[in-house]
């Protein structure tokens, strides 16, 4: 495990920590962070489980961060800035192999708390 990663996992993980309450926790590791709805999901592939709302993994390139509310709200992903799209990889997945920088944390934690917003509106947390 890169010990230089650690330092961006747990500055990525205290994002999801605010909303821990709120949700599910289902892996709190010290590679691992991942919440879940509260609810159960409303779509039958999901056979009643609950839905994967959000994680952060630390790998051995990078850590992710990964946010579902943005695969399914196009309000939220076009409000995504240049910085943040960098390092965006697919449509719910941002890697990080340095520190981000405090702006990006900042565009996070408001994406973050935006899509649990929307996630709380239809009764899924």
């Amino acid at each position: 495990m890169p010990g230089d990663f650690t330092a961006i996992f747990t500055t990525l993980k205290r994002v999801l920590l605010k909303h821990a309450k709120q949700a599910q926790v289902k892996t709190d590791t010290p590679i691992e962070y991942t919440l879940l709805t509260k609810a159960p999901s409303p779509y039958p592939q999901h056979k009643g489980q609950p839905m994967y709302l959000a994680s952060v993994r630390l790998g051995k390139a990078y850590v992710s961060f990964h946010l579902m509310p943005l695969y399914m709200c196009e309000k939220l992903t076009s409000k995504i800035s240049t910085g943040l799209k960098r390092r965006m990889q697919g449509k719910t997945c941002f890697n990080f192999k340095t520190d981000p920088a405090p702006e990006l944390i900042d565009e996070l934690v408001e994406l973050t708390a935006a899509g649990i917003s929307l996630w709380r509106e239809k009764d899924w947390l």
